[in-house]
């Protein structure tokens, strides 16, 4: 059972450490730029780069699910007052 787990594991921290350090090496490029005009251009690229990855998602999905429940409400309206005519007694 160890061998099995070990099969797994190693390769996932693996992947793990090769996708960590990509990042970091990309992050610390810029900092090794003599040129300052350089320099700065590779920071705004790196911060134009960051704010794409933690954009927001797309809104169309939350508006669709405001839609449907706004349009269910509607529709629940329309049932509570057919009911309410309806004669419960004679």
């Amino acid at each position: 059972m160890d061998s099995t787990l070990l099969k797994f594991t190693l390769p996932a921290l693996t992947a793990l450490a090769i996708s960590t350090t990509a990042a970091s090496a990309v992050e610390q490029n810029c900092r090794f730029i003599q040129a300052k005009p350089d320099r700065e251009a590779c920071y705004k690229r790196q911060e134009e780069e960051l704010a794409e990855r933690h954009k927001p998602a797309a809104p169309t999905g939350e508006s669709k699910t405001l839609e449907t429940l706004c349009q269910m409400r509607q529709d629940d309206d329309a049932v509570y007052r057919s009911i309410n005519n309806i004669c419960r007694g004679c």
